[in-house]
């Protein structure tokens, strides 16, 4: 049913329909009614640059339809900041959003346009209760969904923004691998807080990452404990590796502890597929060809079949190597 034609505090608009390409469009998008005539009424208060109580109602009716719309949400966020709103309020609404489109993309921009302008408005002296109930909000965004891409490039957005390096959000990063230590997103957000510090040290307001002795043991120690727990996930298997390549360490101090899980002298035992693979990497660094041929073959024959042209391949690599 129509919501704004017959709506007295919308006498004054004259609405602007879409334009499909005449009376007798070639393909026509099936609009609903609804969607159509607030789009409509839209498109008329955006011509006549109208800013207003009345125009966030009609953003949010358009949002609660197609929470996908870029335009609406920039047109929302200029109308807040023309007529002075309650960013603060502006935030509860979009958690209630937030929680009812969980994979919306467009929701998180807007957020960060409005913590942005609180930030700007009630300095650093009221930033912090502010970050702490942001990173409160994703929390629970993650107790829904652990995983969402969207959510963990805020809460990234909120690292920076913030300064958010410290201790507290490695703990973070720890409650989440405690739920699930498979979980690549957590890993990732892991690294991002032990490495982006490092991104700004050239500017002197910096702090190493792995580079500094002290904090690769740990996050080596770290990695190690979690492939302890589940040696067949890959992902601590890729931070260790990661830790060695950012800071040249030769691969071959992790040997001891890949032939904890995977060992040529016992090859009906091994514990992880991706220890098979780091050894790979090793023998190569070591010059053993023979053993490094053998640990692919391992993989390609018995504990990682489905892969098998993937390990012939890296074999195929050995013999250039060695040429």
């Amino acid at each position: 049913m129509p919501q704004y034609a017959e709506n007295p505090a919308w006498a004054d608009v004259v609405p602007l329909p879409t334009d499909e390409g005449g009376p007798t469009p070639l393909a026509a998008i099936a609009y609903s009614d609804d969607y159509s005539e607030t789009m409509a009424y839209l498109r008329a208060v955006m011509a006549a640059h109208e800013h207003s109580p009345r125009v966030l109602e009609l953003t949010e009716d358009l949002i609660d339809m197609n929470p996908a719309h870029y335009t609406v949400w920039l047109y929302r966020a200029e109308t807040l900041l023309a007529i002075g709103a309650d960013l603060r309020e502006e935030l509860e609404w979009l958690n209630e959003v937030a929680l009812t489109h969980q994979k919306n993309y467009q929701i998180w921009h807007h957020r960060n346009l409005i913590v942005d302008k609180l930030c700007a408005e009630h300095g650093a002296q009221g930033n912090e209760g502010l970050w702490k109930a942001e990173c409160a909000f994703v929390e629970a965004m993650f107790d829904r969904d652990a995983k969402n891409y969207h959510v963990w490039s805020y809460r990234q957005w909120l690292v920076r923004r913030f300064g958010l390096w410290d201790k507290d959000e490695l703990e973070f990063t720890e409650r989440m691998l405690q739920r699930d230590i498979r979980n690549n997103s957590a890993w990732n957000h892991r690294w991002f807080v032990v490495n982006g510090r490092e991104e700004k040290a050239n500017a002197g307001d910096g702090k190493p990452g792995v580079s500094d002795p002290d904090i690769r043991a740990r996050e080596i120690k770290f990695a190690q404990d979690a492939i302890a727990k589940t040696p067949q996930n890959q992902s601590p298997w890729n931070y260790l590796r990661g830790v060695a390549r950012k800071t040249g360490m030769s691969l071959v101090h992790l040997k001891g502890f890949a032939e904890r899980y995977a060992s040529l002298k016992e090859p009906d035992v091994v514990r992880s597929s991706f220890a098979l693979d780091l050894l790979a990497d090793i023998y190569k660094e070591e010059k053993k060809m023979e053993e490094a041929r053998e640990v692919l073959d391992l993989l390609a024959r018995r504990y990682d079949p489905i892969r098998k042209n993937y390990w012939e391949y890296r074999k195929g690599l050995l013999g250039m190597t060695a040429a």
